[in-house]
């Protein structure tokens, strides 16, 4: 089984984005602090989306329309669930 480890804090992150933005590649930054170069590449790519800039091979998602995207899934989930305990309780 995987460990997981908590979230890095948000100033970290933004830092470690600044650095990659300014040219370090990720894997320099990987071996300097503790994230692994793809987390710091997806960090990269994330920001850029929550920008206005979609990635081409991405869904094109901000963090913020994702996760409304999963709220609405789950309220989905449940009136569906709702409705089909409706309909047996009539039959």
């Amino acid at each position: 089984m995987r460990k997981t480890r908590a979230p890095y804090p948000a100033e970290f992150r933004q830092q470690i984005i600044e650095l990659a933005q300014a040219g370090r590649h990720p894997a320099e930054l990987s071996r300097e602090f503790a994230p692994t170069s793809q987390t710091i590449i997806n960090w990269v790519a994330q920001t850029a989306q929550d920008a206005g800039k979609p990635l081409p091979d991405k869904d094109g998602l901000s963090s913020a329309e994702r996760d409304e995207l999963s709220r609405l899934r789950r309220e989905n989930r449940q009136i569906k669930m709702e409705r089909y305990i409706l309909a047996k309780a009539t039959a």
